[in-house]
């Protein structure tokens, strides 16, 4: 009896420790004037309320600018609540850097607290074409951002490199390609030297080759990105690092990946016999969900090769 208490107490604290820590939502400091909302490492759950990317907080003279929403009204409050966490001022801004659910599905609770949203012109286009599919698959995983209304950018950018200055600070919104999503774009502070990848650049885990993904342009976006010199690398998920990092964990992987599989087309090797040879990379296999995704990564990366020869 005493050996089943004792179990059933570690069960309580276990769990209860667990929650505590799935529901905990802060920012921590990137440098001076910039925050960062780093998501878990997880899938979508209730309890972090589609939550497990990252997100930006940039302080300006006018209020707040965020890098991205959130994925529904639920999370946007949360998001909300960190920025007046860290300082008492308005959320005047907006900029979706991608057009995954996360990433700008919090659009219509921030526009209806006053803020301008701003993205990428092919960012919008993808936003509006994938709403209703993003939504079903959001709204399966997590129940409470049922409702989600659409709302795209007010400021459309139509350049692939955009300078802004919101509130005193520069920012520059640049396109490279293709990526994750159609239209993934990055956000560059050059004064600070703080470089917001979004999903070009995961960190910590295992990249996701989606079907609508580019696996060859992202690879080039990656290059093209990684000129900026930037000192703080906020990826789309994983802890906020620098270029070491992001190379060895997503630039050398893109790398690899497509030029591994095109080599294996070129040789008519056949998907399933492409993704058996390199099923096995051991220096990506410290990445969280590694065995669940890079199998994936090759079939899909295949696959685009072998239709466009």
């Amino acid at each position: 009896m005493k050996n089943l208490l004792k179990l059933l107490v570690t069960f309580i604290v276990t769990v209860s420790s667990w929650n505590a820590f799935a529901l905990e939502f802060k920012a921590q400091k990137v440098t001076d004037g910039v925050y960062a909302y780093v998501g878990p490492l997880t899938d979508r759950t209730p309890e972090n309320l589609g939550l497990n990317n990252n997100i930006g907080f940039i302080d300006t003279k006018a209020g707040w600018v965020l890098v991205d929403s959130g994925a529904g009204d639920a999370a946007a409050q949360k998001l909300e609540a960190i920025a007046k966490g860290i300082k008492d001022q308005p959320i005047v801004a907006v900029i979706n850097i991608g057009s995954q659910d996360h990433r700008w599905l919090g659009n219509d609770y921030f526009s209806k607290h006053g803020a301008k949203i701003y993205a990428y012109k092919k960012s919008v286009k993808t936003q509006s074409s994938m709403f209703n599919q993003e939504v079903d698959n959001l709204v399966s995983k997590v129940p409470a951002l049922k409702g989600v209304k659409m709302k795209t950018a007010d400021v459309v950018l139509e350049k692939d490199s955009n300078t802004l200055t919101i509130g005193g600070v520069e920012m520059q919104l640049n396109f490279y390609g293709d990526a994750h999503f159609p239209g993934d774009s990055v956000l560059w502070l050059p004064k600070q030297k703080v470089l917001f990848t979004g999903d070009i650049v995961y960190l910590d885990r295992m990249l996701g080759v989606h079907p609508w993904s580019n696996p060859v342009s992202w690879n080039q976006a990656y290059q093209k990105m990684r000129e900026l010199p930037a000192q703080y690398i906020v990826p789309g998920h994983g802890r906020v690092s620098d270029w070491k990092q992001a190379d060895a964990e997503t630039g050398d992987y893109l790398k690899k990946l497509v030029e591994t599989m095109n080599a294996e087309a070129e040789e008519f090797s056949g998907v399933d016999t492409a993704v058996q040879k390199n099923k096995d990379w051991p220096e990506f296999k410290h990445l969280k969900h590694y065995d669940s995704w890079h199998k994936r990564n090759l079939n899909q990366t295949y696959l685009k090769l072998e239709a466009s020869m």
